[in-house]
């Protein structure tokens, strides 16, 4: 795993965060909190409530009880484009493209401040470029033709086109051939040494044990556990109670 600098200062804090959808009680007293500069890792198993904890901390759908903290001030009320005008970027699992505009026009539209090509952020842009050639090669295409891969980067690609203080991503490998999720994790990494927080589900364990630093495990709605990702890498027993031995197997086969 690699090291972080990250201060012990939380960006991002939930106490017993309950959300109900419809007639289902989803979260059930999530706790968490994510410091400046880190890497966090929510886990678990399919239906564990991953999903949910990402979009009701974007008020995509709202806390029913509890408290979200961003930089100390509650947001658990805010509509999503105020978190988002905070600092927080959020890549969804069905990455929330427009897929009738092109490539470029989906990175203009999510650079808030730059109202034509000529005002974004050129250096930043060119550093997207080298981690997603597929962003720079497919230009001026429609975003809809774009192989499901190479979607996810543009929307990856969309999210850190500005400077932000909290990335939120869902299952970001998803769909990536193993070169590609080895530039993820270069960008990764140097927005992290950037001091940018990130939140990330995913299910890629191999990903998720040498990128993150801390990690937290949901089943059924509320957290297991928590701690360094570095000690649940180093211990397969916990691995295997936690999360099952299907994310283990997976990370084998990647690593065969």
């Amino acid at each position: 795993m690699m090291a972080s600098a990250a201060c012990e200062d939380p960006i991002l804090e939930l106490h017993g965060v309950h959300t109900h959808i419809g007639a289902y009680h989803i979260l059930q007293g999530v706790d968490f909190a994510v410091r400046r500069g880190e890497v966090f890792m929510l886990l678990g198993r399919n239906g564990a409530g991953k999903t949910t904890t990402l979009r009701t901390i974007m008020g995509l759908w709202k806390a029913s009880h509890g408290r979200i903290g961003f930089e100390g001030r509650a947001v658990s009320t805010l509509p999503s484009t105020e978190i988002a005008r905070l600092g927080v970027a959020y890549v969804p699992e069905n990455m929330g493209i427009f897929q009738h505009l092109s490539v470029r026009e989906n990175m203009l539209l999510a650079a808030r401040s730059a109202r034509n090509l000529r005002e974004l952020d050129g250096p930043r842009l060119q550093r997207i470029f080298g981690w997603f050639p597929p962003i720079e090669r497919f230009w001026l295409a429609p975003a809809g033709t774009l192989s499901g891969g190479q979607k996810q980067m543009l929307a990856i690609g969309r999210a850190i086109i500005e400077a932000r203080k909290l990335i939120i991503l869902d299952e970001p490998s998803k769909g990536l051939a193993p070169a590609i999720v080895e530039n993820l994790l270069e960008a990764f990494v140097a927005l992290r040494d950037e001091g940018v927080s990130i939140l990330m589900v995913e299910q890629n364990f191999t990903l998720a044990r040498r990128l993150g630093d801390s990690v937290a495990v949901m089943d059924s709605g509320t957290i297991t556990y928590r701690g360094s990702m570095r000690d649940l890498a180093a211990n397969d027993a916990l691995q295997d109670a936690l999360l099952g031995l299907d994310l283990r197997q997976r990370a084998q086969g990647a690593k065969a």
